[in-house]
């Protein structure tokens, strides 16, 4: 028995409800993903090798791109701001308004889109190419959980690596601007840096933190995700590596505007 085709004015409802059915089960195969991989992170054996394997392919290998960043935000920033703060009268400020920009926001999103166009994206292709090569059915095949392998350990060293490269960003970050505004614009370098002591408090600090934190388990979630449930052939890969940095980036940026209204 054949259906009947629905009438023209709820053509567009059966789309939009077939769409709204699309993304919930996305986001319950975003969900299960995530919890299967936090129960593999804390089910012993701990696969240390993994895990420091991780932390050099996330952290290490982003450094130089996370200082050279670092080092021109921080200029940017200081030679920018000291040029709307001359106009009020107010350049002693400048040493604050550098620290609080990269401490609370800049240094967190920054470095966090950085390390995804670098490594989160690398991720993505390693993983989606063992995919397609039918390795990751041999660790299943072999009784080894694949999670517990490429996940787990990934997952884990975003977790220890974003803070702090974030940190490092920040640093490099302060003193290029200390450079622009001290060395090139004649600022006093007492008042760089006691402005700052006075106006930056550890509340401001970890609000960076916590945001960087939540950063690492964004992008390697979404990264190893994409790798995981890529498609066919090469094309397949260059897609879920595509989308991967995408929606990485996306979600730091929305999930920045959320904890920033939350956060003090």
């Amino acid at each position: 028995m054949t259906e009947r085709p629905l009438p023209l004015p709820l053509r567009p409802l059966d789309a939009l409800g077939g769409w709204t059915l699309e993304v919930v089960e996305s986001l319950g195969r975003f969900g299960t993903f995530l919890a299967e991989a936090l129960v593999a992170l804390v089910s012993p054996p701990f696969k240390l090798s993994a895990f420091l394997d991780r932390i050099h392919y996330i952290g290490y290998r982003s450094l130089l791109i996370i200082l050279l960043t670092g080092s021109f935000t921080g200029m940017v920033l200081g030679l920018q701001v000291y040029l709307t703060l001359v106009r009020f009268g107010s350049e002693a400020y400048l040493g604050p308004a550098v620290a609080l920009s990269l401490i609370r926001e800049l240094g967190p999103v920054l470095s966090a889109l950085m390390v995804t166009g670098r490594a989160g994206s690398a991720l993505t292709a390693e993983i989606g190419i063992m995919r397609i090569t039918e390795q990751i059915d041999a660790l299943t095949v072999m009784a080894l959980n694949p999670m517990r392998y490429l996940v787990a350990p990934s997952i884990l060293a975003g977790l220890v690596t974003f803070p702090l490269m974030t940190a490092l960003f920040n640093t490099v970050g302060i003193f290029g601007g200390y450079l622009v505004g001290v060395e090139l614009l004649g600022l006093s370098q007492g008042t760089y840096f006691g402005e700052m002591q006075t106006f930056v408090d550890m509340k401001d600090i970890m609000t960076g933190f916590w945001k960087s934190l939540s950063f690492g388990v964004i992008v390697t979630w979404v990264c190893t995700y994409k790798g995981f449930h890529v498609g066919h052939g090469a094309e397949g890969v260059a897609r879920a590596t595509t989308d991967a940095v995408v929606l990485s980036s996306v979600l730091i940026l929305v999930w920045d505007y959320f904890m920033g209204s939350i956060l003090p």
